[in-house]
């Protein structure tokens, strides 16, 4: 595969995981008003879950070519996922005071998007 062919391919995944990470974490927060990022954490979830799957099915089962595997994780995945939505959100969580939210949050995160990912990958290998 060329390079031209690869950074399209991670182009398009880019922005349509973009586009989707907008728009669930906009409709998660719609769900409630509390002071925690929930629309962040369940995107960041999901793209773990989709990661993983797509690792499953591409590495252990060989079920997607190298391309759709370029355009779903390092793509899709790369747009989808935030971690520097995490970090920001994280910050100001500290800076107003809640440090028990903080710390769920981080928390939450890591336990949650680690359990998501071996998920996937257990599926994908599975399914």
């Amino acid at each position: 595969m060329n390079a031209s062919r690869e950074i399209l391919l991670v182009f398009f995944g880019g922005g349509l995981g973009s586009i989707v990470r907008f728009l669930l974490g906009r409709w998660v927060n719609a769900w409630h008003s509390y002071n925690f990022p929930l629309g962040t954490l369940a995107v960041n979830i999901f793209a773990c879950l989709v990661l993983g799957f797509v690792v499953g099915i591409a590495d252990h089962r060989q079920l997607i070519s190298p391309a759709a595997r370029l355009f779903w994780t390092v793509g899709f995945c790369g747009g989808f996922s935030t971690f520097s939505t995490f970090s920001s959100e994280t910050l100001v969580l500290l800076q107003g005071g809640f440090h028990f939210t903080t710390a769920l949050y981080i928390i939450l995160s890591l336990m949650f998007c680690l359990a998501a990912t071996f998920a996937g990958i257990y599926l994908g290998e599975h399914s």
